[in-house]
């Protein structure tokens, strides 16, 4: 179920959280798309109520949730980008209020508990939308281009890589909960790095029939894991392999794909992160563009060319919610995706555990 369309100014916006996702991947978005105004931030930490009030001037500032429902303002969205274990709770309060919902990766700690969301959204009259911002890096839309367009020919390996070296648990990090290893915190690299890479294979290549996962914790002192692999079997033959690791010391290509004529290969991250770290504004000239010597080759031993990148733009998924609310769009992200997302997350623990290859359900993810 979608909200009733708005008319009207600009809806105002509850970001609940002003961590790293907050202040970085939602914040500036909301304030660059024109039928959003991000009205009230809720955050404890007085270093982040400083940031809130020197970059977002504008937004009042609450202390906790119910300070900021206990307003007069009149939200018409929420974001929820807090630490992964309050996620459902705070999107139930939200939801048992009317108020459609942006929630991060991961919408929930499991598949069942995203259903059960949305089954409340339905009765409530509001919405659940994942928020699921690496569709739009540059490599991941230049290889979504390739595959509509068809050079490769018949894709048989497809090969995608978040590979960090962080070879150090930092303790005095203030994303210290994403040590805790309690499985109802959703924590550790495969919710992190591999909610996107499993988000990707979904949104390219739809329900596998069979999955595959190795899970290790490589680094001293960590209590989650942080090196897997999953590999990913569907209809047809096509295999997706999966990496994500926080201590790889030699980083592999992101992309990676082979076809029966030729393939592609990528290497280097989206730069859209570390422009904004660096003070860099969604509007800013440039943003989102890659340069010459990042673009991926495709080609074969004998010929190979470069493939020009397509932008990245960050700024598309409010965008698309502002459709949504405004006029009856569907939503960027849909809720089902994310829940056959955790399924096949789910599915990876279950196959590590065993090691063995285990089944998915073919039944519809919602």
């Amino acid at each position: 179920m979608s909200p009733e369309p708005l008319s009207g100014p600009p809806a105002k916006v509850l970001l609940v959280g002003f961590g790293f996702g907050g202040s970085v991947f939602h914040a500036p978005f909301i304030d660059a798309e024109p039928r959003l105004e991000l009205a009230t931030v809720v955050t404890s930490d007085l270093r982040r109520r400083d940031e809130v009030v020197e970059h977002h001037p504008s937004a009042t500032v609450a202390v906790n949730l119910d300070e900021a429902l206990a307003s007069d303002v009149d939200y018409s969205l929420a974001v929820v980008t807090t630490p992964n274990a309050t996620h459902v709770p705070i999107a139930e309060t939200l939801l048992a209020r009317g108020i459609p919902l942006v929630v991060d990766k991961p919408v929930a700690p499991t598949a069942e508990q995203a259903r059960q969301l949305g089954r409340l959204a339905e009765e409530h009259g509001a919405a659940v939308v994942p928020f699921q911002n690496r569709r739009y890096d540059a490599d991941f839309r230049t290889v979504e281009r390739l595959l509509e367009a068809g050079p490769l020919g018949t894709l048989a390996r497809f090969e995608s890589r978040y590979e960090r070296w962080k070879p150090e648990v930092d303790a005095s990090s203030p994303r210290g909960w994403k040590e805790d290893s309690d499985p109802a915190a959703a924590n550790g690299i495969i919710y992190d790095l591999g909610a996107h890479l499993v988000d990707q294979a979904v949104v390219l290549f739809g329900h596998p029939e069979r999955v595959y996962a190795e899970i290790a914790t490589r680094r001293p002192g960590a209590r989650v894991n942080d090196d897997v692999f999953i590999a990913l079997s569907y209809p047809g033959g096509l295999e997706a392999h999966l990496w994500m690791n926080a201590a790889a010391a030699l980083p592999g290509p992101r992309f990676r794909l082979l076809g029966s004529v030729c393939g592609f290969e990528k290497y280097g991250m989206d730069t859209q992160e570390n422009a904004l770290l660096a003070g860099a504004l969604p509007r800013s000239p440039g943003f989102g563009d890659e340069p010459a010597g990042s673009w991926g080759v495709l080609g074969t031993p004998e010929s190979s060319e470069p493939v020009p990148s397509l932008t990245g733009d960050y700024g598309l998924f409010y965008g698309g919610v502002a459709h949504w609310l405004y006029d009856g769009a569907e939503p960027p992200v849909q809720l089902g995706d994310s829940i056959l997302g955790l399924e096949i997350i789910e599915a990876a623990l279950r196959s590590a555990a065993s090691g063995q290859v285990v089944g998915l359900d073919p039944a519809p993810a919602a």
